[in-house]
């Protein structure tokens, strides 16, 4: 079975850590505060959105992620401001 993951996925070596590994884990863990605490989720996605933003703006320049922070930001800003 994990063979077969790692052909669908053309994993080739060892696990090498990247950015996204731990943006993804952000996004869970902003989505179970929105759950159960919504300013605090809110606020923390916020500020994760905006420091992913500014990284985003510096360093890596692509226009995916910069869309998706300024997503997120709407996102919890909103929920932050309004809810």
């Amino acid at each position: 079975m994990l063979e077969k993951i790692k052909r669908f996925f053309r994993i080739e070596g060892k696990y090498r850590f990247e950015w996204n590994d731990l943006r993804a884990t952000l996004s869970l863990i902003n989505f179970i505060l929105l759950l159960f605490s919504f300013p605090l989720g809110a606020a923390f996605g916020l500020t994760i959105a905006l420091l992913g933003l500014v990284k985003d703006l510096t360093s890596d320049r692509h226009i995916n992620g910069i869309a998706l922070h300024l997503v997120s930001i709407m996102l919890n800003g909103y929920i932050l401001f309004f809810c």
